[in-house]
């Protein structure tokens, strides 16, 4: 770690996004791999590459890391490799989440990161077994057959990536959220379905950290109310962002909630209650660190303003 006189947040960032990045890559290729004979198809890897490796904020895997090294004094060393195979494994699960939300049985969207969608460029059928793959590499990543990572861990992390993308995380706000088009939600409707559509995975993101970090009882109860509030902040700045920002800075189609007649919380609450609601978050979060008693929070810390402040 850099030394605390040192630190910057965006010196924080660049080491771990690097490290992100070169670990992402070297786990997408399409040469063989001796214990499984010819490996993956080439076509089918190089669509799970464009979904996943040059594009992204990658703060899911950031999570992750920043939750970890919260703790990582008392974690033990072995735990950072594990650590490294969470944070892309959540990245995974998010990538696929994008590459099947952008289909046109679902959102029907042609921009993701400032560049074609992966259906508009592989195709339909290529872009679904390319969700399909990517989610299913994620759990290879925490099962790692050489000894690296003790069962019991590779079991926990598994349990805490498969609920926050099942039907009772991720995928079930998919659900409530295809099934909502055109209705008028309530706040508490629009924050459950949010919580599972958004919160549920970057939750995750925190816990499967403090799963590496070997957090005790009461520090997982701070880090999931910091990853609770931080999660929905993100969604409430998410809809801001769609009525305020273009489509160049978002990278992706700007103003498609209200097109599509979806409900947000711009929609329900205007567009300062949600501005004011992300600031309330944003507090929760840090509130949640310092009850943590964690002293290794500032990386966290960090994440949370960025999330609340960011352009795009």
């Amino acid at each position: 770690m850099m030394a605390a006189s040192a630190w910057t947040m965006d010196g924080w960032m660049s080491t771990r996004l690097a490290r992100v990045e070169a670990a992402l890559d070297a786990w997408m290729t399409d040469a063989p791999v001796p214990t499984r004979g010819w490996g993956a198809p080439t076509a089918l890897v190089d669509a799970m590459r464009y979904a996943v490796l040059d594009g992204g904020k990658r703060l899911r895997p950031l999570l992750t890391m920043a939750a970890f090294e919260a703790l990582s004094p008392a974690a033990e060393p072995s735990s950072e490799g594990a650590a490294l195979r969470a944070a892309c494994a959540v990245e995974l699960i998010h990538a696929y989440s994008l590459v099947h939300d952008d289909m046109p049985c679902m959102d029907n969207d042609v921009l993701r990161r400032g560049k074609p969608t992966v259906h508009v460029k592989f195709g339909e059928a290529g872009a679904l077994l390319a969700g399909d793959a990517l989610q299913a590499l994620a759990f290879e990543l925490l099962t790692p057959d050489d000894g690296s990572m003790p069962l019991a861990m590779q079991g926990l992390l598994c349990g805490v990536l498969a609920r926050a993308a099942g039907s009772t995380g991720m995928a079930g706000g998919q659900a409530i959220d295809l099934s909502s088009v055109g209705f008028r939600l309530d706040e508490p409707a629009l924050r459950h379905m949010h919580e599972l559509k958004t919160g549920a995975l970057l939750h995750a993101s925190v816990m499967l950290g403090a799963v590496c970090g070997q957090a005790t009882a009461p520090e997982k109860r701070a880090l999931s109310d910091y990853g609770h509030a931080l999660g929905l902040a993100f969604q409430v700045v998410d809809d801001v962002l769609d009525v305020t920002a273009d489509s160049a800075a978002l990278g992706k189609t700007a103003g498609k909630d209200a097109d599509n007649d979806k409900p947000t919380y711009v929609s329900i609450l205007g567009l300062e209650a949600s501005r004011r609601m992300a600031k309330d978050l944003l507090a929760q979060a840090h509130a949640a660190l310092q009850a943590s008693g964690l002293a290794n929070t500032v990386a966290l810390a960090g994440l949370a303003n960025l999330v609340v402040q960011r352009s795009h």
